[in-house]
């Protein structure tokens, strides 16, 4: 984060590394928003009052939701300087920790909104490929049957480097995203200096005769105004790499006026040629300058991909901090930037659906049907999310709380209403893989928890269980032992289970157990709790936030900045080995169990996952009943 007083040299930097990460899906949108407007099902007539009130209603919901809502409002709802829907969520259930039923419901809705992240994780790569290389066509309609191939192999290629990282190509993002900006809005300017009456549109008036005049008509546009916003969610999600001024800056600034220019250049163009609206976009640009926008526009598609990608990384990882996701391979991509890291299986899942995607709707104009329900929905559980940090964490009274969010909620219900129109188009896609992932976080969140209950039935507490040690201690061994436990007060499995078969212990227990709290980042002298329990047991207690990555290792040469050493050469790490069976007992569905089972036996082993070194662990197994 930037403080308040950042020298101007100091913030450039991060001012154009926000151009080049953040606003890459929101920058690409020109490429396919106002030609949908006219083009999709509802057949919107090209008329100058229609074109106007497109433009109208598109500069208003710019203004009111990109700069207004999110840049002013929900970017001041950091968690520790970390944002996204993830963060919000964890304010909105700290907030609300008295208030057990509300504040299930509104986690709840948080992560419905987090898996919705997936879709439009998904459906951005293939809209704004699409949308790029269709200008193949502009240039000659003979190209038109190359634009899926291309499309695929740029997006072949772009999954394929995912493992490389982004810490070499990522320098490259700023200054290739500057320069879109820079084109679209010299190209934008130019047609509108030809046709300056289309500033009219600025006028609030022309959108609200729009919509009077022809209110089911406008009703099914905003499904395709709300393209226009798209991205808005990076805003917010990336403070956490560059902070709240950088991006406001790069916004108010540069993103947005460039953008405007651009819409606005495109409806002057409509005005003046009706025709163009095949592609208003790319007919902007002169002939001989055609081949190197298509070009400039697949680079910024392609970015605008990479950021989306990445975002999914991160927010995999969240997910599996906190507790809603199976533990997954994580590689970190660069040395230096903890953030950069690539998720093998969630690349690969990615892609897979970005290619069906590609394939089955052949077009970024059939893509816009698919597009904007992940969007709007989140938009609109961002909006219920900060009502409560609002009332709750800042304390402003609900009426001025209730004057802020309740027109915000029925602008995102009117978008969202709109979208729902496009369910039988393709809508029903971002809708159906965010149900899947609904279902699997709360499937394996729940699981966890039944599963910590069950193991707990068949322990005994710590405190009785040492009592009896030292009453009739056993034989102890050179060495010390960690147990890595997620339940700090009760006997792990693995250590009854060593006890049972070798009936010895060693001269030295550690109960170790990993806890994430709900903030990014936790610091180095808060990082561990050491407690004697007497008998030579103790009990580590190690927190790290939800976009930290646990490291047993490194976490135990930390305690020896506490005075308490470790010899990884003389330490052996014991953990359990669950096979879990689904039984018809009390706690989820028989087929919520089954799946659960299921991502248990695919989840990483936990000391790959906290990189304990593998010839220093003794597993041994218990069979659970759930």
């Amino acid at each position: 984060m930037t403080s308040a007083v950042d020298p101007p040299k100091r913030l450039s930097p991060l001012v154009i590394g926000a151009i080049g990460v953040v606003f890459g899906d929101i920058g690409t949108s020109p490429l396919y928003t106002l030609r949908q407007c006219f083009t999709a099902a509802h057949h919107l007539p090209l008329t100058p009052e229609n074109v106007l009130g497109i433009l109208s209603i598109i500069f208003w919901a710019l203004t009111i939701i990109v700069t207004l809502k999110y840049v002013t409002l929900i970017m001041r709802a950091d968690n520790r300087g970390e944002g996204g829907i993830l963060a919000l969520t964890a304010l909105v259930s700290r907030g609300l920790e008295q208030h057990t039923w509300r504040r299930w419901w509104l986690v709840g809705f948080g992560i419905f909104g987090a898996a919705m992240f997936y879709g439009d994780g998904m459906i951005t790569p293939a809209i704004s490929v699409l949308g790029a290389v269709e200008g193949l066509e502009i240039i000659t309609p003979q190209l038109h049957p190359f634009i899926v191939p291309v499309t695929l192999a740029v997006i072949v290629a772009l999954f394929a480097i995912q493992k490389r990282g982004t810490a070499s190509v990522g320098r490259l993002f700023g200054p290739v995203m500057c320069t879109w900006f820079v084109v679209i809005a010299v190209l934008g300017a130019s047609q509108l200096a030809q046709v300056p009456a289309v500033l009219a549109a600025l006028d609030p008036r022309h959108a609200i005769v729009f919509v009077t005049t022809s209110p089911a008509i406008a009703f099914v546009s905003l499904g395709a105004v709300v393209l226009a916003v798209t991205g808005t969610e990076a805003l917010y999600a990336d403070m956490g790499h560059f902070g709240a001024k950088p991006i406001r800056r790069a916004w108010l600034l540069f993103v947005g006026p460039a953008l405007l220019l651009n819409y606005f250049g495109q409806g002057a163009l409509l005005l003046a040629h009706p025709e163009a609206i095949k592609n208003p976009f790319y007919l902007l640009a002169p002939q001989w300058a055609l081949v190197p926008l298509v070009l400039l526009a697949t680079s910024a598609a392609v970015i605008a991909s990479q950021a989306v990608i990445s975002g999914a990384f991160s927010l995999t990882r969240a997910a599996i901090q906190m507790g809603y996701s199976p533990r997954l391979k994580l590689l970190h991509t660069s040395a230096r930037e903890i953030g950069q890291i690539y998720v093998p299986f969630i690349n690969w899942m990615l892609f897979i659906a970005v290619v069906l995607l590609v394939l089955g709707f052949k077009s970024s104009d059939n893509l816009g049907g698919a597009y904007g329900i992940a969007v709007t929905l989140a938009m609109l559980i961002d909006t219920v999310l900060i009502f409560f940090v609002i009332t709750r964490l800042w304390h402003w009274s609900r009426v001025v709380a209730f004057a802020i969010t309740v027109p915000l909620f029925l602008i995102d219900l009117a978008f969202l209403s709109s979208n729902a129109l496009k369910i039988p188009e393709g809508g029903w896609f971002p809708l159906l893989i965010g149900a899947v992932v609904f279902t699997l976080l709360t499937t394996w969140k729940r699981g966890r928890a039944i599963l910590l209950d069950r193991l707990s039935e068949e322990t005994m507490p710590l405190d009785i269980f040492i009592e009896s040690v030292s009453g009739s201690p056993p034989t102890r061994v050179p060495g010390t032992a960690v147990f890595l436990t997620s339940t700090a007060n009760r006997v792990p499995h693995a250590l009854l289970h060593n006890l049972k078969h070798n009936k010895v212990l060693h001269e030295r227990v550690v109960f170790l157990t990993i806890i994430t709290k709900d903030i990014p980042r936790v610091g180095s002298k808060d990082r561990v709790a050491i407690k004697d329990l007497t008998c030579c047991f103790w009990q580590i207690e190690a927190f790290f936030g939800f976009t930290e990555d646990p490291e047993v290792p490194a976490l135990l040469e930390a305690c020896g900045h506490h005075g308490f050493e470790f010899d990884m050469m003389d330490t052996s790490f014991f953990v359990s080995r669950e096979t879990l069976i689904a039984t018809v007992a009390p706690g989820m569905a028989l087929w919520r169990e089954r799946l659960f089972v299921s991502m248990s036996r695919n989840a990483v082993k936990a000391t790959d996952f906290f990189r304990v070194p593998p010839n220093r662990v003794v597993e041994l197994g218990t069979q659970v009943e759930l």
